[in-house]
């Protein structure tokens, strides 16, 4: 890097090689800086904790390319006035088990040494493993006790990830079949080079749109979706491809067949879709839950249209029922299945049903009724709704900025309202760190240590906070080696 700089000042600033042949790039330097540059920021999260009053968690696990698992929790607090941080809290590298009190331990020591009070934890969301939604031997169960030791007064809200249960809600449907006979297909193309290689050549010499049909991997929950509607958009050509190599297509082209690969094909488009909206950072629980309870109402009418042959909303099915008889496409079956998809969304979403009513105090609170609010902050409740300004400034700033423009004279909506902006609806940011994870300590990596993998995400993971490079630099004294002296 340092011959790269180099060459590049005689180019474009010859005047100041000399301070660029001053600047210390060996690897122990830049490590240290580093770790500077992550020592920095945890500061000022510390900083920022003094004044929180309302933090929740994520905690999420996962296994690194050396097999060690590391333990991500990331913290989303709100202070007095209404502003969100959301960072990375610690970063644990557990080389034994990974028990559900080893986890309780490593996440109250982030608690602990970042010097926050257990009484102002709101929300803790994991990805529902046994490990951390144990009701007694798990991290929430044991988080709950030591709330109890504490003398917290607030209760714990518990979430499982709002996308992971997304992704599992689709199981219901039990089209494994057909995603088994899709893989096998894609697999039989992408596995030998020389087969292919043959296929892109026949795509193209057919003017295929497509170039390619994408591989499936479970982890990757898209995936599935866009290799079904490739290869749903080149059926015609893979079996063609396939019988010039020998091989039965027979089911591949049994009209059965096709209306389940239609009608999977459109169901996970729609999943999809959903999956995206509940993606990225800062994304507000109360926005998420709307998306989720808009979805269940789609469900709804699409069994509807479905009982009644409208598959207006299924491009895919639409396609194939009019290849087919109408008679044969089993709109009964389709519709059942969306039936059972949505009864598994109420299942699953069930502890986020029963907060309706506390999200709309955030998302919508001059809707409330009152008599249904919490007694601590009915009174405050009505002076907000009868106050026409407030109203109107609702409507200007929208239900994420609004909570900021609550007077002081309503404390306890303040505070509600903070507790609700602290909430984690997903481990989006865990699961987005361990990315991160994988493309830093890769196979060649290995020996990275603890101490930098984590300063390194740390860094990178950073997102309401930035390095004081002015603060850092003023620190430093410039340490100049292989210069000559004069006589």
């Amino acid at each position: 890097m340092k011959k790269c700089m180099m060459k590049v000042c005689d180019l474009i600033c010859p005047e100041k090689k000399q301070a660029f042949s001053n600047v210390s790039l060996s690897r122990n330097t830049v490590a240290d800086r580093t770790c500077d540059l992550a020592t920095n920021l945890y500061d000022q999260l510390m900083e920022k904790g003094k004044y929180f009053v309302a933090f929740s968690l994520a905690v999420d696990e996962s296994c690194d390319a050396s097999d060690t698992a590391q333990l991500s929790v990331f913290i989303r607090g709100v202070d007095s006035n209404l502003c969100v941080t959301e960072e990375l809290l610690g970063f644990k590298s557990m080389h034994g088990t990974t028990t559900g009190k080893e986890i309780f331990e490593e996440v109250s020591k982030c608690v602990t040494e970042i010097k926050l009070p257990w009484d102002k934890l709101v929300g803790l969301t994991t990805d529902g493993a046994p490990a951390m939604c144990g009701k007694k031997s798990g991290l929430v169960g044991m988080v709950r006790e030591k709330m109890r030791e504490e003398n917290c007064a607030g209760e714990l809200t518990v979430y499982h990830c709002i996308i992971h249960q997304e992704a599992l809600c689709a199981k219901a449907l039990k089209m494994e079949h057909v995603m088994t006979t899709v893989t096998q297909v894609v697999n039989f193309i992408r596995a030998k080079g020389l087969n292919h290689r043959q296929f892109k050549s026949f795509l193209e010499e057919c003017g295929s749109e497509y170039a390619d049909v994408p591989y499936h991997t479970e982890v990757r929950w898209l995936s599935g979706g866009k290799v079904l509607n490739r290869c749903f958009e080149l059926r015609e050509e893979i079996c063609q491809f396939l019988e010039t190599k020998g091989k039965d297509t027979a089911e591949l082209r049994e009209q059965k067949f096709l209306c389940e690969l239609a009608f999977l094909c459109d169901i996970s488009s729609h999943l999809d879709t959903l999956n995206l909206q509940l993606q990225g950072r800062g994304r507000i629980i109360t926005d998420m839950y709307a998306a989720v309870r808009a979805f269940k109402t789609k469900l709804c009418l699409w069994e509807n249209q479905m009982l009644q042959g409208n598959p207006c909303h299924f491009p895919c099915c639409q396609s194939i029922k009019a290849q087919i008889s109408t008679a044969v496409f089993p709109c009964a079956q389709f519709a059942e299945k969306l039936s059972v998809l949505a009864a598994e969304f109420s299942r699953r979403f069930a502890d986020f049903d029963a907060q309706k009513c506390t999200f709309e105090l955030l998302s919508n609170p001059f809707a409330v009724d009152v008599e249904n609010a919490p007694t601590n902050i009915q009174m405050e409740l009505i002076e907000l709704q009868c106050n026409d300004t407030l109203k109107s400034k609702y409507d200007a700033v929208g239900a994420a900025q609004f909570p900021r423009f609550i007077p002081d004279t309503m404390p306890q909506l303040r505070t509600q309202a903070a507790q609700m902006l602290s909430m984690f609806g997903s481990t989006y940011l865990c699961e987005q760190l361990f990315s991160s994870m994988k493309m830093t300590k890769t196979t060649h990596r290995r020996r990275l240590t603890d101490e930098l993998l984590r300063s390194i995400l740390r860094i990178s993971s950073a997102q309401s906070l930035s390095p004081d490079i002015d603060e850092l630099a003023s620190k430093k004294r410039c340490q100049v080696s292989g210069l000559g002296t004069s006589d």
